[in-house]
């Protein structure tokens, strides 16, 4: 007989079912965002866009700018050498995990990102997280923004969904629907958690101090366990006055007590744990207070013991003007703030602001997250966050980040009415047709995972290259006491190939190896929105992506002769140049050259069609990689049993020549 911790694991292993992970184009919504008011996609296109013909979701914008011209020879010299050193610097980052890139998805859109409910998943999100978990063993991901202040957890919803939006009750300048939401969410977030190891952050609703609505905690630690490792208090506090969620004379002192409000409040929950009273973090205040505001009301040395993290909130420039017409915001003409991307200065600028806060986190035993963060704010600008040169800005901001020891970099996913996302889904009548789309950031996500790597030992450093120039920055990558890699960037976009970057990389305290492998971030100009590989794989144009990458990887190995590696990087491109032979970015310890697997999900089945269909039972034998012609328990999820937190179901399945008729009903599987 087996032991009860053995039944126990077992049952586990089989919490979620195979056929779960075959649904890939579920039904989303077309209110997608909190910036949803009328006439904003169509703006947003036009103000981007020479002759303004796109009307459609920015998500999928067609729109293409110029490429900024060359520098030239004298401002962008093309030859250069780094000399680097096999010990670690000494103003080196301190380790940083690999799961340092992360996403924030704002609370109203996780039914259209993340899955339908609990029971169905949507497999190109699972397979995206994947290709992460590959590379560096785990994904953390933010649900929350604006949408979670005002968000309440309910029994059930009038239509069965898992969350809905009350936008006749949205008053507030940015238009931020009140959203009600159901356990079955949470449980949504845990079934992830159990096929793709992804960490969740959740954000307490902060609108009513007086009344905390605590239920989020309750269950969140309940369904989620481990994989819960914060709660944020508090969405950019320090715009609730101008958004009309407090008084205008709102300021840091207030927060203060606000966030001691919150801890009271929980302290007096018996059905809170002890862990999760020690979840908390804030502030994630976005412009107009600074972080020493916060600090100097010693928030970090009273609350000490219930803070997990420090947060900000940043996005270099907003769309704001052309999100909300007639508001007070400055406009911000794309072609003309395109090239302020295209600069190592843009990375360097934006944490500068914060170099005091991450000292004063370590000093404090803390981490500082950059919690939220894109190109731009209020949607992002078509033509430059769905550009390539948002890739290349995507890498150069999360390394910098890394570098002055921030703690991680969470990159917001929005709806279909933003530019910037790394990855959206499909419209509604499109999905049975349709697949993804996977945006540029998404690509910098992938590339900063490898660079990091899976050991968490990392320390990174700005090599401050070729002369600290602003179009080619590059980043040297310790790993377990040793240089392991180093990160290249070339910002130019130049066709005839006279901008291309030539590297000689040295070490002056050791030899270099007599060959290193290169693996290439590419794409034929930075104004390009299609056309991206990395590594010679792609994701495809809009609409073209169940999440899992096209083609043959391809590493180039260069000689090394006399102790220099000279690396060529096209204008535009970014390499990673691996010293030790991990080209591959797989998390495979024990072997420095082969990746480890990816875990994939197969997106056979569609829904929302009208009649049943019949599934190939090879297909069912291998979508979830487990074999047919044995006798195995497959479960899918219900809300209707709980086992350690998670849901649980099961059906049985029956041998290689099993024939499955699945009948789907408005995205409802029936069995």
């Amino acid at each position: 007989m087996m032991n009860p911790s053995a039944v126990s694991s077992l049952r586990t292993t089989w919490r979620i079912s195979a056929l779960l992970v075959l649904f890939s184009l579920l039904p989303t919504s077309n209110a997608v965002t909190v910036y949803y008011q009328a006439g904003t996609q169509a703006a947003m296109a036009a103000a981007a866009s020479p002759t303004g013909n796109y009307t459609g979701p920015a998500a999928y914008s067609p729109v293409t700018l110029a490429a900024p011209a060359p520098p030239g020879p004298t401002a962008f010299p093309t030859q250069f050498s780094l000399q680097l050193t096999n010990a670690v610097p000494q103003n080196a980052s301190v380790a940083q995990n690999g799961s340092f890139f992360g996403f924030s998805i704002e609370m109203s859109v996780v039914n259209q990102v993340i899955g339908f409910n609990s029971t169905v998943l949507y497999v190109p999100f699972l397979n995206l997280m994947a290709n992460i978990q590959q590379r560096v063993g785990r994904v953390n991901i933010r649900v929350g923004g604006n949408t979670q202040e005002t968000a309440t957890l309910v029994d059930s919803t009038p239509d069965g969904k898992i969350l809905e939006k009350d936008k006749a009750g949205a008053t507030n300048p940015t238009q931020t629907p009140p959203l009600i939401f159901t356990p079955d969410l949470l449980y949504m977030l845990r079934n992830v958690s159990d096929l793709v190891n992804v960490r969740w952050y959740l954000g307490v609703p902060f609108n009513d101090t007086s009344n905390f609505r605590l239920e989020i905690i309750e269950q969140g630690q309940q369904i989620l366990g481990d994989y819960l490792i914060g709660l944020q208090a508090g969405n950019e506090p320090d715009l609730y006055a101008n958004h009309g969620h407090r008084n205008q004379s709102y300021a840091p002192g207030d927060y203060f007590n606000d966030f001691g409000l919150l801890i009271n409040a929980m302290s007096q929950d018996s059905s809170i744990s002890p862990r999760s009273r020690d979840l908390l973090l804030g502030p994630s205040i976005q412009v107009l207070w600074t972080p020493e505001q916060i600090w100097n009301t010693g928030f970090v040395t009273a609350y000490s013991q219930e803070l997990a993290f420090l947060s900000v909130e940043r996005y270099p420039t907003d769309n704001c003007a052309v999100a909300f017409p007639g508001s007070d915001s400055t406009f911000h003409d794309p072609q003309q703030t395109f090239p302020t991307f295209l600069t190592h200065q843009s990375a360097t600028g934006l944490v500068s602001e914060y170099l005091n806060s991450t000292a004063f986190a370590l000093q404090n035993g803390k981490s500082l997250l950059m919690f939220e963060t894109n190109t731009a704010s209020c949607g992002g600008f078509p033509g430059i966050s769905n550009s390539f040169g948002a890739a290349l800005w995507g890498v150069d901001y999360a390394l910098q980040m890394a570098a002055v020891n921030f703690g991680g970099a969470l990159f917001h996913v929005g709806g279909q009415s933003v530019s910037y996302n790394p990855f959206t889904p499909p419209p509604t009548n499109e999905s049975t047709f349709h697949q993804w789309t996977v945006g540029p950031i998404y690509y910098s996500a992938l590339v900063v995972a490898e660079a990091l790597g899976p050991s968490n030992t990392s320390q990174v450093l700005d090599l401050q290259a070729n002369g600290a120039n602003q179009f080619s920055p590059a980043y040297g990558i310790w790993e377990k006491g040793a240089l392991a890699r180093v990160v290249l960037i070339n910002f130019v976009d130049d066709p005839s190939g006279q901008s291309d970057v030539f590297v000689s990389l040295g070490m002056s305290d050791a030899s270099m190896p007599s060959q290193v492998d290169v693996k290439y971030l590419l794409s034929p100009s930075v104004s390009d929105i299609a056309n991206f590989t990395w590594a010679g794989q792609t994701f495809g144009d809009n609409f073209a992506s169940d999440g899992r990458p096209v083609g043959t990887v391809n590493v180039t190995t260069l000689p090394c002769t006399n102790g220099v590696c000279t690396i060529h990087v096209p204008a535009p491109g970014a390499a990673i140049v691996f010293l030790n032979s991990n080209a591959n970015g797989g998390n495979n310890q024990n072997d420095g050259v082969t990746a480890a697997p990816a875990t994939t999900f197969s997106t056979t089945t569609y829904t929302r069609t009208r009649n049943t269909i019949t599934i190939d039972p090879a297909v069912l034998a291998t979508s979830n990689g487990h074999s047919g012609s044995t006798y195995e328990q497959l479960g899918s999820t219900s809300a209707d049993a709980n086992k350690n937190g998670a849901v649980e179901r099961r059906s049985v399945l029956l041998g290689a020549g099993l024939t499955a008729a699945v009948a789907l009903v408005a995205g409802w599987l029936v069995l």
